[in-house]
């Protein structure tokens, strides 16, 4: 048994990484999503370059690109800019959600974006391709390897599918998005390739997503927890 009474040593945390703070600093105006999630996606990120994961990094649900922009700079610094981002989004806001799309504290989903509903967007998470596209390529990263792919993913994963995936970032909120999401991009995840589920502590229906395509399709996955709402996986 090791003597615990002699272990003073201090745990290295996401403050101690400068290259993580750097690079946090730079995106942390773009994104709502928490630092300890940022590290997940960063740590995400330096895994699947050192090791050899194969596929392209995907994410659903962008806003204004804080997190695509943080995986961008992270894999230039690893050099790693050969792989090509995938940005699934409408770049009008939030798109509708259904009856099961509850918080965790109860809060209705459809009510609060009724309040932001506006003629052709909705100010819930509004920002436009336009804004997005400037905020990615600001990274430095090669503009012919991000792709931005506009319109409700229900729709735009019909017939808008990357190739193989290593890294697959899933933030659209909603039952009937994540689920889509799964069902199109997760039997394209690399074994070995990394899921993160943004909104599964804070959703019910985007836990209710995960969990029904995990039943359906049998899938073993340790869903790891980032911070009260984030989960990460890595495929078997």
């Amino acid at each position: 048994m090791a003597d615990v009474k002699n272990i003073n040593r201090a745990v290295s945390d996401m403050s101690s990484e400068a290259l993580f703070m750097d690079i946090y600093a730079r995106c942390k105006p773009y994104t709502m999503t928490s630092m300890e999630r940022m590290y997940a996606l960063y740590k995400a990120t330096e895994y699947v370059v050192k090791n050899n994961i194969a596929g392209d990094v995907v994410e659903c649900g962008v806003w204004k690109g804080g997190s695509a922009m943080l995986s961008a700079l992270t894999l230039m610094k690893m050099g790693g800019s050969d792989r090509h981002i995938s940005l699934y989004d409408t770049y009008s806001g939030m798109s509708a959600p259904s009856h099961k799309d509850i918080s965790y504290a109860g809060e209705r989903a459809d009510e609060r974006w009724a309040e932001f509903n506006r003629d052709g967007h909705n100010e819930w998470c509004y920002s436009s391709l336009e804004e997005v596209r400037e905020n990615l390529f600001s990274s430095g990263y090669p503009q012919n390897n991000i792709r931005f792919i506009k319109g409700q993913v229900e729709e735009t994963l019909l017939s808008a599918t990357p190739g193989q995936i290593a890294i697959l970032r899933l933030d659209t909120d909603w039952y009937d998005s994540t689920h889509c999401e799964l069902v199109h991009l997760f039997p394209k995840l690399s074994a070995g390739g990394v899921l993160i589920v943004d909104d599964y502590g804070h959703w019910k229906g985007a836990k209710e997503a995960v969990d029904r395509y995990f039943e359906e399709f049998n899938v073993k996955m340790l869903l790891n927890r980032i911070d009260y709402t984030g989960r990460i996986g890595i495929k078997a």
